[in-house]
């Protein structure tokens, strides 16, 4: 009595030189290509370069387009509207001269904001540290005599 084994193998004993075949020319075509291929490959700045912001846009902005539409939509909005509300009334105040009393009023803020910063550390004098001369103990001497 044959073994399932030995039952398989005969059955698909025919497709063996077909499995061949295609085998080598997988084999064939993929040696093919790889001499095709240039097998030292050179690293450049600007090659290093593009691959980078190519991945980025690939993995950054690429699917998350329409939040990125979005924030340059909103960021146009901000800008359209700060350049509307802009007008003449900054050139018109730098062309004024100021008037006696707001420089007055100008020199008596300095005055105040001099007193307040003022430094009003220890004189150098006072900083000093004493020299500690010590003196001669007669206490010691008396113990050591007795």
């Amino acid at each position: 009595m044959k073994t399932p084994r030995e039952v398989l193998l005969a059955r698909h004993q025919a497709a063996m030189p077909k499995l061949d075949a295609i085998r080598h020319d997988v084999v064939r075509e993929t040696t093919e290509v790889n001499r095709r291929k240039p097998t030292v490959r050179e690293f450049t700045f600007a090659a290093t370069i593009a691959k980078i912001i190519r991945v980025t846009f690939q993995e950054l902005i690429w699917p998350c387009r329409r939040i990125w539409t979005g924030l340059a939509a909103g960021w146009i909005l901000l800008a359209m509207f700060n350049l509307s509300q802009h007008n003449g009334a900054r050139t018109s105040l730098a062309k004024s001269q100021p008037t006696a009393e707001m420089m007055m009023t100008f020199r008596d803020q300095q005055n105040i904001v001099n007193e307040l910063f003022a430094d009003r550390s220890l004189p150098v004098e006072a900083m000093r540290p004493r020299i500690f001369s010590p003196k001669p103990r007669t206490e010691t001497t008396q113990l050591l005599a007795a």
